[in-house]
């Protein structure tokens, strides 16, 4: 088509040509190359809770060899104790949990919810959330404040309503969201919808936004949160001096001043090697051990001691009421227990990332070597646009594309996280036409990731597969851009 006019337009033709595209991106699966074995068994990126990542043979073994010994769930938790606190120090403490999810409920309820018991009417609480992405994770705890955000997530997940994102909804929480200065927050995608684009936000002008409604909220703050991940494409490509994000420290700060706890989301993301939460003045932070850091399907929340005494009292790990250190028992939150084969897995990866963390980062220097390589092939009319940077935090790698739409003039297409749930976010469903499990795509912002079909049993690149999942990536955005009049 020729340029459109206006988005709504792009997003109607690319709708309409669907079809076509997905016959182009299979016939291009075979013009690539792409074995027609791996077809279906291979990825951009292990770390989606849908599909992960196999073990690593170090952290297979340990888990079967763990698996078939008489050990006390409590011994494990306290090796995973053992070696956070090798690294961390021992004013630091961990809760290992069932998911990620369970790990950020926890927190929540546990530390930023008023409490349920005691005569009289209950009070409300707030905690603040920056306006970034993956909202319907960190911010979706509390109704949202102001009410033009009350329906943020409402087509977001398999469901909607109470059996959806609101049913997490806590008691008497409220989430008060705030823009961050610099960012945009357009309409895009085939499913329209407000994406965030960050790549351009100002730290320091950011926080000012949020002490202002730090303020305004005062009497009723009991928290913040922010994502934990480490790029551009997030908004925290700005740094310290120390190389970590400034804008993810100073929130912490302001927590501070506050006397409230910082809470980051670092789902994406690993301990150790990745987000340090003493140098961005975390409180806690939580972590998918699935997604990036090698372990089984599991959660786990890394946090300040006093404030880690509740969590592990909520989950029924902090010691027996007759007087132990530790315990596996039952309370309000022994639902979100991990199993034995997950916390044997969490201690082998852990270990690993303790003491060998080559092991973690040499993948990701590889990735980004095939990454710039394979997208210096790209159409210059779409590469003049993107930022590639490389996260160890993620072990991904994050292409950007929001400077594609630059100068007022229509770019490249962005697609909304409603897209995907819908099912129409091109540059998903286009990979899966190609035999390639996608990754997440949206809100201009690729992550790609080793592990699904990419690496061999030690976790490291097979350069082959990696560069025929890239390359198939690089092949749809030249279809896409193709019929999206750019190129």
């Amino acid at each position: 088509m020729a340029n459109a006019k206006y988005k709504f337009q792009l997003y109607r033709h690319l709708q309409a040509s669907i079809p076509q595209i997905y016959g182009e991106a299979k016939k291009m699966a075979d013009e690539i190359g792409i074995p027609p074995e791996i077809r279906g068994k291979f990825g951009l990126t292990g770390a989606i809770s849908g599909c992960p990542a196999p073990l690593r043979k170090d952290v297979a073994e340990a888990t079967e060899r763990g698996g078939n010994e008489v050990i006390p769930l409590a011994k494990l938790v306290d090796e995973i104790r053992e070696i956070v606190k090798d690294v961390y120090g021992d004013e630091w403490d961990v809760a290992p949990t069932s998911t990620c999810e369970a790990a950020l409920w926890l927190c929540f309820d546990t530390l930023m919810t008023p409490p349920n018991l005691g005569r009289g009417d209950n009070y409300r609480a707030r905690y603040i959330a920056p306006y970034e992405k993956h909202m319907h994770h960190q911010a979706a705890y509390g109704r949202p404040f102001p009410p033009k955000y009350k329906d943020l997530y409402a087509d977001r997940g398999t469901t909607a309503g109470e059996y959806g994102f609101y049913g997490k909804r806590q008691n008497n929480l409220d989430t008060v969201i705030v823009p961050l200065a610099g960012a945009k927050y357009p309409v895009h995608g085939i499913k329209a919808h407000p994406v965030p684009l960050l790549t351009e936000v100002d730290p320091e002008s950011a926080i000012e936004q949020m002490a202002l409604a730090a303020e305004v909220h005062a009497p009723y703050l009991t928290g913040f949160t922010s994502i934990g991940y480490d790029t551009p494409g997030y908004g925290y490509g700005v740094k310290d001096e120390d190389g970590s994000p400034l804008l993810m420290k100073r929130i912490g700060e302001l927590a501070h001043e506050y006397n409230v706890p910082f809470l980051v989301d670092n789902a994406w993301g690993i301990p150790f090697v990745g987000t340090d939460p003493r140098k961005v003045n975390a409180d806690l932070i939580v972590y998918a051990m699935d997604k990036a850091a090698g372990a089984a399907t599991s959660g786990l929340v890394i946090g300040r001691e006093d404030l880690m005494v509740s969590v592990r009292r909520a989950i029924g790990m902090q010691g027996d009421r007759w007087g132990t250190t530790a315990s596996y028992g039952k309370a309000a939150y022994v639902t979100f227990d991990p199993g034995k084969e997950a916390l044997l897995s969490q201690v082998q990866a852990l270990r690993t990332l303790r003491d060998n963390p080559e092991i973690m980062t040499r993948p990701v220097d590889d990735l980004e070597r095939i990454v710039k390589e394979e997208f210096e092939k790209l159409n210059p009319k779409i590469r003049q646009g993107i930022i590639i940077s490389k996260s160890y935090n993620s072990q991904a790698v994050e292409v950007n594309y929001e400077g594609t739409w630059k100068n007022n003039e229509i770019g490249f297409p962005i697609f909304a996280i409603e897209d995907m749930y819908a099912g129409s976010n091109i540059l998903q469903t286009g990979l899966a036409q190609m035999g390639v499990i996608p990754t997440i795509a949206y809100d201009a912002n690729i992550y790609i990731s080793p592990g699904l079909g990419t690496t061999d049993e030690h976790g490291q690149i097979i350069e082959n597969n990696m560069r025929y999942g890239v390359r198939a990536l690089v092949q749809l955005m030249e279809i896409v851009g193709r019929h999206a009049g750019l190129v």
